[in-house]
């Protein structure tokens, strides 16, 4: 009766001894995977913090206005260089 006994505590140890080595293991995944998650969640930041920066910069009237002038060529409407259309009636 005592040789079973010892034999049923053993395997309850060993199996628990297992149970402890996974659920360490599972643990410092979960870590990594934290850390991981919080690592891409500052360069996340980072980025749309710069990404805000830019449409600040790049929406400004003075820029787009020198960027229209300069590179696209265009130029302020004046009266002189405006056409008024008159839509005719048919009847």
């Amino acid at each position: 009766m005592s040789t079973r006994l010892n034999i049923l505590l053993g395997l309850l140890l060993v199996i628990s001894a297992l149970s402890l080595i996974n659920s360490q293991y599972q643990a410092r995944r979960l870590f990594i995977e934290i850390e991981r998650a919080q690592t891409l969640s500052q360069q996340y930041e980072v980025e749309w913090t710069q990404l805000k920066l830019d449409q600040s910069t790049f929406g400004k009237h003075a820029r787009i206005e020198a960027v229209a002038s300069k590179e696209l060529e265009m130029s302020h409407v004046t009266p002189d260089r405006t056409q008024y259309l008159t839509a005719e009636v048919v009847k």
